[in-house]
């Protein structure tokens, strides 16, 4: 028998053992002996004990970070649920501000200290299976202006912030008809600083605009961008913006991702994975933009560590990546530029703000923005059959000899 059988079949047999006369329990301990193999005073023992008591015990030694499991779980929930080499880069700069909300001792500090990206995946694996999504877009691409702007082909190979790679998310649902809301991503390669913005729309003075706002709450100099080939980017109003601002304009490959790799990578972590996949309008407009330009620019920049790739190598069927030891985009600037003035701003900023309160902040506004989702009919879109049901209606009025309705 196997243990789980072993075990239902004691469950049964306690009740009748506690209630039966002595005679009977003699018998029943001999069933017992020659079914599971007990010892007769082991079955005794079993048979005694109430359900409650009974555990299953682990083999071997306990782990030292069960206690932390519950420590674990809300650091990476508050955190955005990151990925587990990045959650313990990011430990340091939570633990003294989760010590203030939750009782952490000074054994289970040191076992959050010491514990290994492998052990926080065991720790975690239950809750990691809950997060599942799947990715689409709306890009069309532009014909305009092509041959002006160069296409990009070489992987980026980068020392200093300022090189960028820039797309559109868009937030229409289900239906891609009439006006809806669409984020601007900006990623710089270099650090994986990131701003967002909320545009109505794919209109190129949106778009440019959106642009120049983004390099004024840059950190660095916007030198170069990096877009796809649809009509928002490849336009004369953002060239010419371009040009006029000394920044290098170039394109990647039509129908080909993997030359925007970086800020595709962050349309997920910073606006999918937040917004999902519903429809706003210009009434969620003000609020998403709200959050993009203070809570979420700062979690995201000051306290998120992020990994950049250095190698890949194949092995077999397989790709092995090497990537570098974790740190916050603010961290890979301070890096470069020590003595910059606005980064040192930025890090006074960040030891004053509690993460907690950030991330609070940031679950309040999503509640609110989720709240402005759109789901009446789209405005200004008739529906795809309206306009022939309308010249069926006409024709059957002129064959009876009606007059023909004015057109509206």
């Amino acid at each position: 028998m196997s243990p789980r059988s072993v075990h239902e079949y004691l469950e049964v047999i306690r009740t009748r053992y506690a209630a039966a006369p002595r005679a009977t329990k003699s018998q029943l301990l001999t069933e017992v002996c020659a079914t599971t193999g007990y010892h007769r005073k082991a079955a005794i023992r079993v048979l005694r004990q109430p359900p409650s008591v009974r555990r299953r015990h682990r083999r071997g030694r306990p782990s030292p970070y069960t206690a932390v499991a519950a420590v674990l779980a809300r650091l990476w929930e508050a955190a955005g649920y990151p990925w587990s080499v990045r959650l313990k880069a990011l430990l340091p700069l939570w633990l003294p501000w989760a010590k203030q909300r939750m009782a952490i001792s000074p054994a289970m500090e040191r076992a959050l200290r010491t514990v290994s990206p492998s052990t926080i995946d065991r720790v975690l694996r239950a809750r990691k299976r809950r997060m599942r999504r799947r990715l689409y877009g709306r890009t069309k691409p532009g014909t305009l202006l092509k041959h002006h702007i160069p296409v990009k082909t070489a992987h980026w190979d980068v020392t200093d912030p300022g090189f960028t790679e820039v797309d559109l998310v868009s937030h229409s649902g289900d239906s891609a008809d009439g006006e809806f809301l669409q984020s601007l991503n900006l990623t710089d390669i270099f650090s994986g600083w990131v701003e967002t913005r909320a545009v109505m729309g794919k209109g190129q003075a949106a778009v440019s605009a959106a642009i120049d706002e983004i390099r004024d709450a840059l950190p660095f100099v916007l030198r170069a961008l990096d877009s796809d080939n649809g009509a928002e980017f490849v336009n004369y109003l953002l060239f010419r913006y371009c040009e006029a601002s000394g920044i290098e304009f170039t394109r990647g490959r039509p129908y080909k991702k993997d030359d925007n790799a970086h800020v595709e990578q962050k349309n997920w972590t910073h606006v999918r994975r937040l917004l999902g996949w519903d429809r706003y309008e210009s009434a969620a407009l003000a609020a998403i933009n709200d959050l993009y330009r203070n809570e979420l620019r700062l979690m995201m920049n000051l306290f998120q560590p992020s990994v950049k790739l250095q190698r890949k190598t194949r092995v077999g069927a397989r790709h092995r990546r090497v990537y570098d030891t974790p740190q916050t985009p603010l961290d890979r600037l301070l890096a470069v530029a020590p003595n910059d003035a606005s980064l040192r701003t930025l890090q006074d900023l960040r030891a004053r703000l509690d993460p907690f309160t950030l991330a609070d902040a940031i679950e309040r506004k999503l509640r609110h923005i989720h709240s402005l989702v759109h789901r009446g009919p789209i405005r200004g879109v008739r529906h795809p059959l309206s306009h022939q049901i309308f010249h069926i209606h006409r024709q059957r009025q002129q064959t009876n000899g009606v007059p023909a309705l004015a057109a509206r």
